[in-house]
């Protein structure tokens, strides 16, 4: 049981990704594709391998605006989730709201939050927390608002206060919910970012693509989307490490 696991969890994607890599290295040589164009795995390797100092103080900028972002959407985003579920009022004026800021293209509001804020570090943070609040704010209201009737009328039955209703009955059962959210707004924070040093930016692996692609360094694009793509899967699987801790229960039958 053990071993299939290992084999299908681990073996199987790694031997796929290995093959994807082998083909890609094979037709960039048999149908002599140029480097500027579509470089070969080998020699995107070789360019991160030369910017491996540097990668560090630009990958550092670019995971501080991120987690900037997502931990600014986890403090705004749960109140105002809870705010929608305990008052329909609430929730009839901030809802439309909240659907036109998620609606507005960020590469748009990047430019404006720049001339507002001025040069640095905080305008990509806003545009991380702006892209990354939403599934922060519908998952944790729709988690609150999915407990069971029987367990409220439960809680009241016991004389239970409003808070210790919410502390001991709706909070664990938005839990699941709450980290749906949280996975996917770690994720579109890190997008967040580089969409904010695309448009005004002197370091941050944003600003190493774009700078990249300015003078046809293909492999260097390359290498720095390849590291925001495991910098987002390694936030993504810290998300999941705390899920697991906060809600053991959510863990599936024999993983325990």
């Amino acid at each position: 049981m053990i071993r299939r696991r290992i084999v299908g969890d681990y073996l199987v994607p790694a031997a796929t990704l290995v093959g994807v890599l082998v083909a890609w290295e094979a037709a960039t040589h048999a149908f002599r594709i140029p480097r500027f164009v579509m470089p070969a795995p080998s020699a995107i390797l070789a360019e991160g391998w030369d910017w491996r100092y540097r990668f560090l103080g630009h990958a550092w900028v670019t995971l501080y605006e991120t987690l900037g972002g997502f931990a600014l959407s986890i403090v705004v985003g749960v109140p105002l989730a809870v705010l929608i579920v305990y008052s329909p009022t609430l929730k009839n004026a901030l809802y439309p709201l909240i659907v036109l800021a998620q609606s507005v293209p960020k590469i748009a509001i990047a430019p404006v939050l720049l001339l507002m804020l001025g040069h640095g570090e905080i305008p990509k943070v806003i545009v991380a927390f702006l892209v990354a609040f939403f599934p922060v704010v519908v998952d944790t209201a729709t988690g609150l608002a999915a407990t069971p009737p029987e367990l409220l009328d439960l809680s009241r039955s016991y004389r239970a206060s409003a808070f210790k209703t919410f502390l001991k009955v709706r909070l664990p059962m938005a839990m699941p919910f709450f980290f749906a959210g949280a996975k996917v707004a770690i994720t579109l924070s890190v997008i967040g970012a580089v969409v904010g040093e695309f448009v005004g930016s002197d370091k941050g692996l944003g600003y190493v693509i774009l700078s990249a692609t300015s003078y046809w360094k293909t492999e260097l694009a390359f290498s720095s989307m390849i590291l925001l793509s495991v910098m987002a899967i390694v936030l993504f699987g810290a998300v999941a490490l705390v899920e697991r801790l906060v809600c053991p229960w959510l863990a599936p039958a024999g993983e325990e």
